[in-house]
């Protein structure tokens, strides 16, 4: 409805007496326009997988509850680690709630985290743990805390009574209440929340996917990004296993297009292989050419097989950098003014009601998925 200009400029005096009053009893940046934030395009933090961090449109959120579940074994507490790491090579501070009270501190440092300068807190029981949780955001000195898991997070109640009393609901209203609280703090000071979440099975579901989560419903929703990790091949040489293949589908994003899927190799002791997810990349979008068994750049030959063309990078530092570099100005990645370009290896789910990933389990010979080596036939 057209309004005339002595009633549009008294409509905008009163708009601006009414925001002057609510930054008066409220704080400066109560309310404010879109246009004047501080912070306009979310920031992220490195998964450690190149082809996780095209996924989710640039890596993990900062100032967003992220969830990560999936079954045992799958990949979740390497993930986690792997971005508690890049969080402390950028200089930030990061704490680990370890609820489950199995954190191995040598497999953690041989993925780059820095135990020395790590915060970590084993509670003893739920209400504790969330305490903790809800402290460190509040704090405004921590940037990412990693919970493990929801499923170890038992209220005082279960703990204190005998064995088997039902307490119906009480972790669900637990985890509800909890993410009241810390949401707000975690959007004001931009610490980084990452619950690692267990799986269930409904019983009686007939029809359907009977795979559920633990804590409730709450999460579910609070959550601006939610991963699902399932190991999908064990990677072998000869007889002797030596990592997996992990294969995450982003079950939810608010901050990218969601239901993409991403694929990368963990090597057992090792962590997410950076430079497997390099390779793959690069042959993906012809950087490098692979005729045959033969990996070459601009030309040249450089190796035969993946696995030797992982060698490579290794043994050949600077060139690796230098293709990570080629890499990330082709497919635009953490470029402010442009969306990144996730085609080669992303894969879109065409339906959000798609069932969850899975749990197909595969053998791949000297480091080569079967579905890569099917392709390539």
């Amino acid at each position: 409805m057209a309004k005339t200009p002595d009633e549009s400029s008294e409509r905008l005096k009163a708009l601006n007496i009414t925001l002057t009053q609510i930054e008066r009893s409220f704080g400066k940046g109560a309310i404010m326009r879109l246009g004047d934030a501080a912070r306009m395009k979310v920031e992220t933090i490195p998964s450690g997988a190149l082809t996780l961090d095209l996924a989710l449109g640039g890596g993990i959120p900062k100032g967003r509850v992220v969830e990560i579940y999936g079954p045992e074994s799958s990949g979740k507490t390497t993930v986690a680690l792997h971005v508690l790491a890049e969080v402390q090579k950028q200089g930030g501070i990061a704490a680990f709630v370890d609820a489950e009270h199995a954190l191995d501190p040598i497999y953690a440092s041989n993925l780059g985290v820095d135990i020395d300068n790590l915060l970590v807190a084993q509670p003893d029981t739920g209400e504790a743990g969330l305490e903790i949780v809800d402290q460190l955001v509040r704090s405004n000195a921590v940037d990412l805390v990693v919970v493990d898991s929801v499923a170890a997070l038992v209220p005082r109640a279960e703990i204190e009574g005998e064995m088997g009393d039902t307490h119906v609901g009480l972790q669900a209203r637990l985890m509800s209440q909890a993410l009241r609280k810390i949401t707000g703090s975690i959007g004001k000071t931009g610490c980084t929340v990452i619950f690692l979440n267990q799986l269930r099975q409904k019983i009686g579901i007939s029809y359907g996917n009977p795979e559920v989560t633990t804590g409730g419903n709450a999460l579910k929703f609070y959550a601006s990004v939610r991963m699902d990790i399932r190991r999908i091949q064990t990677l072998k040489k000869g007889t002797e296993e030596y990592g997996i293949r992990a294969k995450v589908k982003i079950a939810k994003n608010k901050v990218a297009p969601p239901f993409r899927i991403a694929e990368f190799d963990i090597i057992f002791g090792q962590g997410i292989s950076a430079l497997g997810c390099l390779v793959d990349l690069a042959e993906e979008n012809n950087i490098l050419t692979r005729r045959g068994a033969w990996y070459s750049y601009n030309g040249d030959n450089i190796s035969q097989g993946r696995d030797n063309a992982i060698k490579y990078l290794e043994d050949n530092p600077d060139f690796a950098k230098s293709l990570d570099l080629q890499l990330r100005q082709h497919l635009e990645i953490n470029q402010a003014d442009k969306k990144p370009s996730t085609e080669p290896i992303v894969a879109v789910m065409e339906d959000s009601d798609q069932p969850e990933l899975p749990e197909e389990v595969g053998v791949a010979e000297n480091g080569k998925a079967a579905s890569r080596s099917s392709k390539k036939k």
